[in-house]
C-alpha cells in the first residue's frame, strides 16, 4: 500500500511551438510520480484564442483521452476515423502496437480553446494489440449528496466512480471523472481504498482534505481512503483521476509508452521510415518528424512518492 498522501504536483509550462503555436500546462508525468493508477500524462491546453494544428504523429502502448472544456476539435487517425469533438463528449483512441492521428481546431481562424489531454498506459495484455477509436457523445452522470449546500454532479469519463461506469473501453481498474461543485457546498467524494487518486482544480475554488487548491494544481492523495472531503465557496470544476496502482515500470519518450529503450528506438525508426505500422492519416501531406533520441539509454522513471 502507498498510504494516504497530500502532495501538490504543480504543473509546468511546456511550449509546443511549430504550427500548433501554443503552450500547455503539464501536471503528469511528474519527476517524482510517473503514473497515478494507469494515468501517465495530463496536459491542459488553454484557455486561449488559438488555431490548433497538430499534424499526424504516432503513438504506441497507450490510450489518448481528449476532454474539451471550450471549443471544438477535429480528430483524424490512421484507422480512417474523422470526428468532431465538443464539450461533454469523449474521444478515446487506443494506440496498441501503433497508430497515428491529427488534431485540429475547427475553422481557419483562431478560436477560444481549452481542453484536458490525458494518456492511459496500456498493460501487456493490450499494448501489442490493434489500435482503436471510440467517440462517446453521452456519458453517465451521478449526483453526490452534499453535507452542506447543493449536491455535486460527477460525469464519469472513464472507468468507474460512485457505482457508475463509463461506456468507454478500459484495460485496467481506473477512474476519470469531472466533478462540479455548487457555490457554498461541501461533499464527500467516494473512493476505492485500494486505488490511488488525485484531484485537479480546473476552475473556481476548492479545499480538498483541508488543503486549498490553486487553479491547475494536481493534489495527489495516495491510497487507503474511502472518501475525500471537498468544499467550495464560489463553485468549482475539478477532474478526478485514479485507479489501481500500475505495477509495471514504463519507459516514456515523445509519444511512446514502452517497457525498454529498444522498444522506443524501434518505434521511432518505424515512424521515420513511414512503416505501415503507423498507417497514414487522410487529408494531410505533412507529418511531425520524431525528435532525435538522447545520447543516453532511456530508462524507466521510478516512483519517489
Amino acid at each position: 500500500m502507498i498510504g494516504q498522501r497530500r502532495i501538490v504536483l504543480e504543473p509546468r509550462e511546456v511550449p509546443l511551438g511549430g504550427v500548433r503555436g501554443m503552450n500547455v500546462l503539464r501536471a503528469l508525468p511528474h519527476r517524482n510520480l510517473p503514473t497515478i493508477g494507469a494515468w501517465c500524462f495530463l496536459d491542459r491546453f488553454g484557455p486561449a484564442d488559438t488555431k490548433m494544428r497538430v499534424e499526424p504523429h504516432p503513438h504506441i502502448g497507450l490510450q489518448t483521452v481528449t476532454w474539451p472544456l471550450v471549443g471544438e476539435i477535429r480528430h483524424r487517425d490512421s484507422l480512417g476515423s474523422d470526428a468532431d469533438l465538443r464539450r461533454g463528449q469523449l474521444n478515446l483512441m487506443t494506440a496498441g502496437n501503433g497508430i497515428s492521428h491529427s488534431e485540429y481546431s475547427i475553422g481557419e481562424s483562431p478560436i477560444p480553446l481549452d481542453a484536458l489531454q490525458l494518456w492511459v498506459v496500456l498493460p501487456d495484455s493490450a499494448r501489442h494489440g490493434a489500435g482503436g477509436f471510440e467517440r462517446h457523445t453521452e456519458l453517465p452522470t451521478v449526483a453526490l449528496t452534499a453535507d452542506a449546500g447543493a449536491d455535486a454532479t460527477a460525469t464519469v469519463v472513464l472507468g468507474e466512480f460512485a457505482g457508475v461506469s463509463s461506456p468507454a473501453t478500459v484495460h485496467t481498474p481506473i477512474v476519470g471523472a469531472e466533478i462540479v461543485l455548487a457555490p457554498g457546498s461541501r461533499v464527500r467524494l467516494p473512493m476505492a481504498s485500494a486505488w490511488e487518486h488525485a484531484l485537479m482544480l480546473v476552475e473556481g475554488d476548492a479545499v480538498v482534505s483541508e488543503h486549498p487548491l490553486e487553479r491547475n494544481e494536481l493534489l495527489y492523495l495516495g491510497d487507503s481512503r474511502d472518501h475525500v472531503e471537498v468544499s467550495s465557496t464560489e463553485g468549482a470544476l475539478l477532474f478526478l483521476l485514479g485507479g489501481e496502482p500500475f505495477e509495471d515500470e514504463i519507459v516514456m519518450w515523445w509519444n511512446f509508452a514502452g517497457r525498454s529503450h529498444e522498444e522506443i528506438v524501434a518505434a521511432r525508426e518505424d515512424w521515420e521510415a513511414a512503416s505501415a505500422r503507423f498507417g497514414t492519416v487522410d487529408g494531410h501531406d505533412v507529418r511531425i518528424p520524431a525528435p532525435p533520441l538522447p545520447d543516453v539509454r532511456l530508462m524507466p522513471r521510478g516512483r519517489k512518492i
